[in-house]
């Protein structure tokens, strides 16, 4: 009997290069079935807020807020080192004036979002806007700061922007750990088994692309908008790698530590749910 769920992922490179498999049948599902939908993650954080899809790609910042109906998987996440968000501005910007000045993030449950709080508590209220429209928005001084993610990370001086701070090193050089940016979640109700299931075929899937990643290029680039393709292998390099196929006990304590730290910072709200959905 096939079980049949909806699973909704960014088109980003990392995300439409690890699924390829899983959505293309090159793998044994084992009896699952998934009806995909594809939105950045911002709409897909808001999505699960309503509890829109059975499995969902999430920020670690939204995660955060709905630990009570959704468990973190142990395959498919995005983290690493060096791989952090980056707060842009025009040359010139005083670091001095930050909490004081306008920052663009790219939604306001991301983990881009999150980090900010960390690094700068005391903030006035960010601007949220989608994640393609920062760094246009700081160049043309609708806003005086922009924290970019993605593909941003590699084009941001093509807008004629500095990097401001990495987030990722910031964190990196205060936790010694991985930098935690998403990971695929699936609904509490679907129970320990079945989520089992799911993580084990996404860890085929991420496997399968690791030993075919030029099979999955027309797929990834089909998603990539206008993306370069140097810019599209990078995105890919820099985002999926051994902490995707399994966070192992590194990447857990990474996430762990981030979710303390948010915790404890009034970030996010009390929860008595665990971090992971089980299974194994």
């Amino acid at each position: 009997m096939t079980t049949r769920l909806s699973l909704a992922y960014s088109p980003c490179p990392n995300d439409t290069f690890l699924f390829y498999a899983l959505a293309h049948n090159r793998i044994d599902l084992s009896g699952l079935a998934f009806d995909i939908q594809l939105a950045d993650v911002e709409t897909l954080n808001q999505a699960a807020e309503r509890g829109e899809f059975a499995v969902s790609k999430l920020s670690f910042g939204a995660l955060g807020h709905l630990q009570q109906t959704y468990g973190l998987l142990r395959s498919g996440a995005a983290l690493g080192r060096g791989c952090g968000p980056l707060i842009v501005t025009r040359p010139g910007f005083d670091p001095e004036h930050l909490a004081t000045t306008a920052v663009a993030v790219p939604g306001l449950w991301t983990t881009a979002r999150l980090l900010l709080g960390f690094y700068a508590p005391d903030l006035s209220a960010p601007h949220p806007m989608p994640f393609e429209r920062i760094m246009p928005a700081v160049a043309d001084g609708t806003v005086d700061a922009g924290v970019i993610i993605h593909e941003g990370r590699f084009t941001y001086p093509s807008y004629g922007l500095v990097k401001l701070v990495d987030l990722g090193e910031w964190w990196e050089g205060r936790t010694g750990l991985p930098i935690p940016l998403g990971g695929i979640a699936v609904r509490r109700e679907l129970g320990a088994e079945l989520a089992g299931r799911i993580q084990r075929a996404i860890k085929k899937s991420v496997a399968w692309a690791f030993a075919h990643p030029e099979e999955t290029d027309g797929y990834v680039r089909d998603h990539a908008q206008e993306m370069a393709p140097d810019v599209v292998r990078q995105h890919i390099e820099l985002y999926v790698n051994d902490f995707t196929l399994e966070l192992g006990e590194e990447g857990e304590a990474a996430v762990t530590a981030l979710f303390v730290k948010a915790r404890s910072k009034g970030f996010f709200p009390a929860q008595n749910a665990p971090l992971f959905a089980g299974g194994a």
